[in-house]
């Protein structure tokens, strides 16, 4: 009878040393989750993105229709063309209505050294009566004559700065319509949707051959290679924790159990009641403070919203 009850004691301290340590801490997986969005209206012509799937970063992955977008530019680039030649045609009429602005300036010099020469030997003509009424009807004519070729040159100079100011006029009409396509481009981008991370989808909103409007959300993507876990310490605990402390995250994975190593990625500076999924009525009641692992997850053990244990290492540096 003692040797049964030696055995049994023996057998129940055996048993209670084998009984795993309680974790230090408890929490859950979370991932930078990223909803992508369409930027464009419109039917969506192709739409790859599938759950479960991984996508690299910039990656397009679906198009809203653009066909209206693409006639819109082939519009705006014809306009631009016209405007473009335009500028040409009207550069080469300056120099020419410069040519002829010289040519009556020049005409306007060699009559006015006319006019003044007559005008010297107009002195001499007073001998004869009949002699000097002609030269005063010839220095009229040749005065009337300057006046007409300065209002020539004057009307070659308007045309000149007309047709610069149609110049210019044309060359922002060649802006515009290069804004123009350049607007449509930005358009016809945003029509494409391109995957802004590397990432595991976790779930889509959209199908193609829907209609979709900008904003309206698409898919949820999320890098679950690198995973955070969000536990919570007590004020105790919180003097042996610090940022880049190495810890354990323990998962029941299947019928076995995974341990992965991961690290303190940051503290929260303000404490917070217990979580209600955390812990137990009692223990809700305290106070606690938030901390996040980071942990790897290269064979996506981890899922977001997983319980899972953890237990510190050694204390690393204070951050």
């Amino acid at each position: 009878m003692r040797a049964s009850i030696l055995a049994s004691l023996l057998a129940f301290t055996v048993s209670a040393c084998g009984k795993p340590a309680r974790p230090d801490a408890y929490g859950n997986v979370e991932a930078t989750e990223v909803v992508v969005s369409a930027q464009a209206g419109g039917q969506l012509t192709t739409f790859a993105p599938q759950e479960g799937q991984t996508i690299g970063a910039g990656a397009v992955v679906g198009a809203v229709d653009s066909s209206d977008l693409a006639l819109q530019r082939d519009q705006a680039a014809a306009q631009r063309a016209t405007n473009a030649s335009r500028v040409l045609e009207v550069a080469r009429q300056v120099p020419v209505i410069e040519a002829q602005r010289a040519a009556a300036q020049a005409q306007r010099e060699r009559t006015q050294r006319l006019f003044a020469q007559q005008a010297a030997t107009a002195q001499q003509l007073d001998q004869a009566e009949r002699e000097v009424r002609t030269l005063e009807h010839q220095l009229e004519a040749q005065h009337d004559q300057i006046e007409a070729q300065a209002r020539q040159v004057a009307a070659h100079t308007g045309q000149i700065a007309a047709v610069r100011a149609q110049q210019e006029t044309a060359a922002q009409q060649v802006t515009v319509s290069a804004a123009q396509i350049g607007q449509v481009d930005e358009r016809i981008r945003k029509a494409q949707i391109v995957n802004p991370s590397a990432g595991t989808v976790l779930v889509t909103y959209a199908r193609e051959g829907e209609v979709v409007q900008p904003g309206q959300p698409l898919y949820k993507i999320a890098d679950l290679s690198v995973v955070d876990v969000r536990a919570y310490i007590t004020e105790p605990q919180l003097a042996l924790v610090r940022v880049g402390q190495q810890a354990r995250v323990t998962v029941d994975a299947g019928n076995a159990r995974q341990t992965l190593d991961g690290s303190v990625s940051w503290v929260a500076t303000q404490a917070e009641f217990t979580p209600t999924p955390i812990q137990t009525r009692e223990e809700r009641a305290d106070l606690v403070y938030a901390i996040k692992i980071r942990a790897a997850n290269a064979n996506g053990v981890l899922k977001i919203g997983m319980p899972v244990d953890v237990t510190f290492g050694p204390t690393g540096p204070a951050k």
